[in-house]
C-alpha cells in the first residue's frame, strides 16, 4: 500500500465529517504529507546511514514504492 493510500484510509476512519465533499481526503492529506517531507528534510545530518533512512522515508512519502504493513 502506498503512503498516500494509507493516509487517505486513516483520514476516512476519523470522525471528521469529510465524506460528502469530493476530494476532501486529498485536501487534508496534502498538507500532512508536505509537513512530513519538511520535517524529514530538517533532520538530514550528512551521516550516510541516517540520511539513507531519511531518503527511504521520503521516497515512501512520494509513493515511490509500497509500504510493508506486516
Amino acid at each position: 500500500m502506498k503512503f498516500s493510500e494509507l493516509l487517505i484510509l486513516a483520514i476516512q476512519r476519523t470522525e471528521i465529517p469529510l465524506r460528502f465533499e469530493p476530494g476532501a481526503e486529498e485536501s487534508v492529506a496534502k498538507p500532512v504529507t508536505e509537513f512530513l517531507k519538511a520535517w524529514l528534510q530538517s533532520h538530514e545530518t550528512g551521516s550516510p546511514e541516517r540520511d539513507a533512512v531519511l531518503t527511504e522515508l521520503q521516497r515512501e512519502l512520494a509513493d515511490a514504492f509500497d509500504i510493508p504493513l506486516d
